[in-house]
């Protein structure tokens, strides 16, 4: 064994879950395995033990492989700070920021990165399970591609389509992708399966029988849908949704066009005391929501803007005359001040912009972007956090003396002089159990007990063995060479 490929008839066919089942079944299998994806975009981060930066969907299937993330398991991500342009990071460091055509520019540069990264996988591991990006089917984007047919010609990795058949005509993404494929890379597929499938799957006999037929690949299985797959981290913003509402604690978070490191709000939406309602453009804020929680942004001054754009400033000004709660965290703690400066133009183009008002701070962007993994002490409460900060720009004043956090003895975050709103630099707090439970108490939000860890673990184990029940990841996994 070496290596194997998922890859999508299309975007967001579940690839990536899809992968973090593979892992935790071969993991079961006894083998050392590690999940590669050679090139991702996602504004959803995770910070690596070594201090870089790769895609949260990368650091869940690396959890399910019972692995510490690392660099190489995505060695190319690009951060969205705009509809034309992104942060490229290059195995876990920050390259440049680049518009979307000058990026294919780039991109032969990029794959000596990426096969660099694939081979010190190989050699560490049994196997490497890759993920790809978008679709193969995309040929009009064939030529430098580094993410699907190009690099697995590239590494001679066989491939395995997955196509979804929740948003139909999955019979066409399957057939449609062979007949546009040049005939070199159509050889690199092995099979194909079916993903989300819900009701009687041997409805679906004689499709999955025509696929066959029409494409001569061999059949994998058909994927019923995974009903706990809302446990585990979302990697696309599209997908961010209200949790289930139950008649609980109304928590607000503002969907921002950059919304960046959104499993933040992961450990908030599965408690049975919440109700986790995202504000999507256009909506209010819920005037009966008791805490708004402003998220990580990757353009804060852009988001800034789009916030008032919906009229959500003048919302939260009213929030707060009722006496409500308010978390920035990141670039939402930014937001929070009396200004957000980029005399540098880092994020776009240089300027200052006028903040919320709602803290006493104020916040300068500068070039030197910190990226490390956190143990805090809450300043309230004097419970430990372990979380991670992932930004750029320094945050100073008034405020900052009643600090969110403690790091090191060292001040963290802000809080406003009534204790009401917050900001902090830290991701992942919520993962924190008894912090979590501290803070909703705050609120009005009742213990419920649960561990955030542990339900991550049973649902990778939940999705491991929905695989195996539906799936021959026997011959799956045997593909690899």
């Amino acid at each position: 064994m070496t290596a194997i490929m998922i890859q999508g008839a299309g975007s967001n066919v579940g690839k990536s879950m899809l992968v973090a089942g593979l892992c935790r079944a071969a993991v079961r299998r006894g083998l050392s395995v590690a999940p590669f994806k050679p090139q991702n975009m996602s504004n959803n981060a995770a910070v690596t033990a070594d201090g870089g930066e790769i895609g949260r969907a990368q650091a869940l299937q690396a959890r399910a492989a019972g692995l510490e993330p690392m660099v190489d398991m995505n060695p190319i991500l690009l951060k969205p700070e705009s509809e034309l342009g992104a942060q490229v990071v290059v195995q876990g460091r920050r390259l440049t920021t680049t518009r979307a055509r000058e990026y294919w520019a780039l991109k032969p540069q990029l794959m000596g990165a990426v096969l660099e990264s694939f081979g010190r996988l190989k050699a560490a591991h049994d196997l490497v399970i890759v993920e790809g990006a978008g679709s193969p089917a995309e040929v009009n984007l064939r030529a430098g591609d580094i993410a699907n047919m190009g690099f697995a010609r590239a590494a001679d990795v066989p491939v395995v389509l997955a196509g979804d058949i929740d948003r139909g005509g999955v019979i066409a993404q399957i057939v449609g992708t062979q007949a546009v494929l040049d005939p070199a890379d159509a050889a690199m597929i092995e099979g194909f399966l079916i993903n989300k499938f819900r009701g009687d799957p041997s409805l679906f006999d004689d499709g999955y029988r025509m696929i066959e037929a029409r494409t001569g690949w061999r059949g994998f299985g058909v994927l019923p849908w995974f009903a706990q797959a809302h446990l585990l981290p979302a990697e696309d913003a599209l997908d961010l949704a209200s949790g289930p509402l139950g008649g609980g604690v109304k928590i607000a978070c503002l969907t921002l066009s950059r919304i960046a490191n959104f499993d933040d709000l992961d450990p908030l939406k599965a408690e049975p005391g919440v109700d986790l309602i995202m504000v999507r453009p256009g909506e209010a804020i819920p005037g009966d929501a008791r805490l708004v929680i402003l998220p990580g942004s990757k353009s804060t001054r852009g988001d800034l803007d789009f916030l008032r754009a919906q009229g959500w400033d003048i919302d939260l000004a009213a929030h707060v005359r009722r006496g409500g709660h308010v978390l920035g965290i990141c670039g939402g703690y930014q937001m929070l001040g009396r200004f957000v400066d980029d005399p540098q133009g880092i994020e776009g183009a240089p300027g200052r912009t006028p903040g919320l008002g709602l803290l006493d701070v104020e916040t300068v962007m500068t070039p030197d972007k910190r990226l490390t993994r956190t143990e805090a002490v809450h300043a309230p409460t004097g419970l430990a956090i372990s979380g991670y900060e992932i930004h750029i720009g320094r945050t100073e004043g008034a405020d900052r003396a009643r600090p969110f956090a403690r790091i090191g003895g060292a001040p963290e975050g802000a809080t406003s002089a009534d204790g009401r709103v917050t900001g902090s630099y830290l991701h992942g707090m919520f993962a924190q159990d008894a912090f979590r439970a501290a803070y909703l108490a705050q609120i009005g939000v009742a213990a419920s007990g649960r561990s955030q860890g542990a339900s991550v673990e049973a649902a990778l184990d939940a999705l491991a063995d929905h695989l195996e029940a539906h799936l021959d990841v026997g011959g799956l996994l045997g593909l690899a060479r």
